[in-house]
């Protein structure tokens, strides 16, 4: 009889009565977080190496990563309909404390980064990771697409205001990463190739007055990528140590613990953003593609949650986060490898440090959100 009975229900009255499990209650997806602990959980045995076996640097970097979860857990209460509500004022928010940066921001490093709100030191810049991608997605969301020519311009202009703020401070890397996060909701809208090809050439031309506004190190690194050798013990030293240390590897690595050129203090900024070129050397070929696929694997799903959005805003959401995420993984690669300029990015969720990190989570937690909220559950 209570077969019958289910037998005359539609499919979505029998959905419905369905009892969620604990993951979909705290509106978790189980693929995006055990994806997220395994590359987390090489990472600490990587930095672990990196640091010089120093368990307080692991230890610290469990923190942040606890922190990280906390905040993805957290963004993963927010419906995709309360964040379509705040993207605006998050997006103007992000603008105002950008441009207080530029009047009283603290320097370090030679770049003004940071406010100091007391209690924390806030770096702006991080905010606009997701109030761009937020911003550009509401400003899409009713309109008919591809968008015309005014919905692009005006989307283009969201973009140009902070990328151009940040890149002031100066901080080509992360403006890079804000950047592409409001390309790719603008891209996955379904811009026209004809509007690809113009911002392409807008790009090339406007390379060189780029290069004259860059910074004399800005400069140098440049003219390392090119050419490495030209300053083998100064500007070249980091990407020429990298690259024996991932070389050096081979198929298998040196093994855990066993890799010189970090261990013998050759390879700088090991426990940083050169991180992966630690993996290389002691997991080898084998231990670098082993981290690869796992980003490729978030990176995929990610897309998933996108294409099973049931509305514009959240596939262009979700659809930016994720190929953000993928941007931060082949810029710090393509770096280290010598593929790229250094920039300064972290490898996601294996460099030690917590700004970044916190809002990389931020970014999975609205992936999960968009997928857990949707009025139809259906199995995945």
């Amino acid at each position: 009889m209570n077969g019958g009975r289910a037998g005359l229900l539609g499919p979505d009255e029998t959905l419905a009565r369905r009892r969620p499990g604990l993951l979909a209650r705290a509106h978790l997806d189980l693929p995006l977080l055990a994806g997220l602990t395994a590359v987390a959980g090489l990472g600490l045995v990587v930095l672990y190496s990196a640091a010089g076996e120093r368990m307080e640097v692991v230890a610290r970097q469990l923190v942040r990563l606890g922190i990280g979860f906390g905040v993805m857990v957290a963004a993963a209460q927010v419906p995709p309909a309360a964040l379509r509500r705040w993207a605006p004022w998050l997006y103007g928010l992000g603008v105002v404390l950008l441009a207080a940066v530029m009047t009283v921001g603290e320097t370090g490093k030679g770049a003004q980064r940071w406010l100091d709100l007391g209690l924390v030191r806030f770096q702006p810049s991080e905010l606009m990771k997701l109030a761009l991608p937020l911003v550009v997605a509401w400003h899409l969301a009713d309109a008919h697409l591809p968008p015309d020519a005014r919905r692009v311009l005006a989307a283009a202009a969201a973009i140009a205001v902070p990328v151009t703020l940040i890149a002031l401070q100066p901080d080509l890397g992360t403006a890079l990463v804000v950047g592409a996060a409001g390309f790719f909701a603008l891209f996955l809208a379904g811009l026209r190739w004809r509007w690809l090809a113009g911002l392409g050439l807008a790009a090339a031309a406007g390379a060189p007055a780029l290069w004259h506004f860059m910074h004399d190190y800005q400069r140098a690194r440049v003219l390392t990528f090119l050419d490495p050798e030209r300053d083998p013990l100064g500007a070249g030293y980091h990407i020429i140590q990298s690259k024996i240390a991932i070389g050096s590897g081979g198929l298998f690595g040196k093994g855990w613990l066993h890799g010189t050129q970090a261990h013998l203090e050759f390879l700088p900024e090991r426990a940083t953003d050169f991180i992966f070129a630690v993996l290389g050397e002691e997991f080898g070929l084998t231990g670098t593609v082993t981290l690869l696929a796992l980003y490729l694997f978030l990176v995929l799903r990610g897309l998933h949650i996108a294409a099973r959005a049931q509305d514009t805003f959240a596939r262009l959401t979700a659809g930016a986060v994720s190929l953000t995420f993928l941007v931060y993984a082949f810029v710090n690669t393509g770096m280290v490898t010598g593929l790229l300029p250094v920039v300064g990015l972290p490898l996601p969720l294996v460099s030690y440090g917590g700004t970044s990190l916190v809002t990389m989570m931020a970014g999975f937690g609205i992936l999960m959100s968009v997928h857990t909220h949707r009025k139809l559950l259906s199995p995945s």
